[in-house]
């Protein structure tokens, strides 16, 4: 069965910004090789201006973000909504529900919806207390206006069927295996000098960037610490600000090259992760598929993905301490292993986009049409 499908709710592909425009590149390009007709909703504002990419239809909607902030999303989603319901889609794909929920009454009515339900979005800590309690109103509205549903993480999965009684499917991110033609471009004279620890995150409070740096700042270390991330945020110039004396720190922007990403996360010395919100997160499985040893934050979220192939951290101290102590032995390079394990039997694009596909197939097949609406 080849059906016309749409995925809706990010930014738009090429990935320039984040999670779901990432794993929107690959389920898009996957499901057109398969056969069927795939288009991606981008904002106008995306620096990718052409109407096919990959074999993807692109839709260009108005984004007004740049000029009035959040609440340009909402105009967006409502934008790119009201353009859906003009083409007939079998099925539309919805990435998450902050901004498009609330125009749940407007989802086209002969299409199938399915929402990935996102990680939880009420309780990350850059959000006022009106804002979490608005989220929490929007994740109910996603639940009510949708027909099916995608965890990408198995807490999540555990957490929408008790709270709202729902089976969504799991089907977490993918990333693939450090290649041999990958391997030979690392120079492995450039590897030895490249001794340094690394982290890579949006510059948000809830991704633990200051505990991290705090705990490395304190630290007797003699290595490089790079930072991968736009820090023109209000948190990033914090940040910046905060450790600016610290020479062996330092701010490298936002790489969106994935072959340079990789690479530095294969070479550093130790990858720390510290997303403590949301489901499976895509730069930790990039370190798992880049080979690098991985320092996370001790949550439920990662701990359902590295179990115990990872130093786990909670604070500063911790990260001083794992800093100060780790080393690249035996038990490092079996954690190494046992990830790279995962990613290729577990976490692999082929099978992420297998799965996607046999689910946005029996969804069709089993829709009613008989949404609230």
């Amino acid at each position: 069965m080849k059906l016309r499908i749409a995925i809706l709710g990010t930014r738009g592909v090429p990935n320039y910004y984040g999670g779901f425009e990432h794993i929107s590149e690959y389920v898009s390009e996957g499901l057109v090789k398969r056969g069927h007709s795939v288009t991606v909703y981008n904002s106008h504002n995306h620096p990718y201006k052409e109407d096919k990419w990959n074999g993807v239809e692109i839709r260009h909607c108005y984004d007004p973000e740049y000029l009035i902030g959040t609440a340009g999303q909402f105009v967006y989603d409502l934008n790119c909504l009201l353009d859906a319901r003009k083409r007939k889609f079998d099925a539309i794909l919805i990435m998450g529900y902050t901004s498009s929920s609330v125009w749940g009454k407007l989802y086209p009515p002969k299409s199938t919806i399915i929402t990935n339900m996102d990680g939880l979005e009420w309780k990350r800590s850059k959000y006022s207390p009106k804002v979490q309690q608005f989220l929490k109103y929007a994740e109910k509205l996603a639940v009510k206006y949708s027909q099916f549903y995608i965890s990408d993480s198995l807490v999540i999965k555990s957490y929408l069927g008790e709270k709202y009684n729902i089976d969504s499917k799991y089907i977490p991110y993918g990333a693939d295996l450090f290649s041999e033609a990958e391997r030979e471009q690392v120079d492995n004279g450039e590897a030895l000098k490249e001794d340094y620890f690394l982290l890579m995150a949006r510059m948000e409070p809830e991704n633990n960037i200051e505990p991290i740096l705090e705990g490395f700042n304190n630290s007797s270390s003699h290595r490089k610490f790079k930072v991968l991330g736009d820090t023109s945020n209000r948190f990033g110039k914090f940040i910046t600000h905060k450790f600016k004396n610290d020479e062996r720190i330092e701010f490298k922007g936002s790489i969106f090259d994935t072959g340079k990403v990789r690479a530095l996360q294969n070479n550093s010395y130790l990858y720390f992760h510290g997303h403590s919100v949301g489901g499976t997160n895509p730069s930790l499985l990039e370190a798992m598929a880049s080979e690098a040893l991985i320092a996370a934050h001790n949550n439920p979220f990662n701990k359902s993905v590295l179990h115990t192939d990872a130093f786990y951290f909670s604070d500063a101290k911790e990260v001083r301490n794992i800093v100060e102590t780790v080393q690249r032995k035996e038990t490092e390079k079996t954690m190494v292993s046992n990830n790279l394990y995962k990613i290729k039997y577990q976490f692999n694009w082929e099978k992420i986009i297998d799965q996607y596909e046999q689910f946005i197939i029996e969804c069709h097949n089993n829709s009613n049409y008989e949404r609230i609406i």
